[in-house]
């Protein structure tokens, strides 16, 4: 039974149907919340069943949860997908010339991990167009400095702002820099580059030469890579057109959150089933 305090993909598909259903229980996040329980009881309060705000047994059958989840279902497209598609996806600023050269390589990595869905590859799509409108490999801006000496081995001893995020496993001076965001999708931080090196099969080759991550192909497999580890929450997400959280699952936040869409709606509408 799924009730306030419930988390995970099941609750991530009851927040997907109950919103496509028009009661909105966004975001789709797999927290059952006050939000998902409000939404779930305007529900049941609409089909005349108990308003406990749980789904007990009548409250699945009625929304569907007791039948095969097609918000997962697949709808293959990268053969479909053109070089005038993507320039049209895009700003008229980005250079045909680095679409015309990269997309084939991002496509070759997007089937090469296993995601011919039209979900996926929009996804990937709009992802590079929020993080590397160019569509091309890039370093991320140059970092802020923080000169105030806090958290320095030395007393005003300035220091990139990210080189103590423990949180990316950044360990110090200098990983700031050493582990900036590079490539289609800028993944940024030593643990981010420990663990997609070690996924894609490089060992610690990707940690050890963070530059690789701006060569196009390795760029192109760390995309599909990050992207297929967050297929199963972004489907959802999608089904229930919470491109906001989608977005989140890649960047962590907003950043983009406009390109990425604008991509996303574009292409949805190129390739409707």
């Amino acid at each position: 039974m799924l009730m306030r305090g419930s988390k995970g993909h099941g609750v991530r598909r009851l927040q997907a149907m109950l919103t496509v259903s028009g009661f909105n229980a966004k975001p789709i996040d797999g927290d059952f919340g006050p939000g998902t329980q409000g939404a779930l009881q305007r529900y049941q309060r609409a089909m005349g069943l108990p308003q406990s705000g749980q789904v007990d047994g009548q409250t699945e059958r009625a929304i569907g949860l007791d039948k095969p989840d097609i918000i997962l279902s697949v709808v293959p497209v990268l053969s479909r997908i053109t070089e005038g598609d993507v320039v049209r996806m895009f700003a008229t600023a980005t250079p045909r010339h680095n679409i015309q050269t990269h997309l084939p390589v991002v496509l070759a990595a997007l089937g090469d991990a296993g995601l011919d869905d039209a979900d996926m590859a929009l996804m990937a799509l709009g992802t590079i167009r929020a993080e590397t409108e160019g569509f091309e490999p890039i370093n991320e801006k140059p970092s802020v400095y923080n000169t105030s000496g806090y958290g320095t081995p030395a007393q005003g001893h300035p220091f990139d702002l990210y080189d103590f995020r423990s949180d990316l496993g950044n360990r110090g001076v200098g990983d700031g820099d050493r582990f900036k965001g590079r490539g289609f999708i800028q993944l940024t931080g030593r643990d981010n580059y420990q663990n997609l090196g070690r996924q894609m099969g490089l060992g610690t080759r990707l940690e050890d030469n963070p530059h690789l991550a701006n060569d196009p192909k390795i760029a192109a497999q760390i995309l599909s890579v990050f992207i297929k580890n967050k297929r199963t929450e972004a489907k959802y997400a999608i089904f229930a057109d919470d491109l906001t959280t989608a977005r989140k699952l890649v960047n962590g936040g907003s950043h983009g959150l406009d390109r990425f869409t604008a991509a996303f709606t574009i292409g949805r509408r190129l390739y409707k089933p």
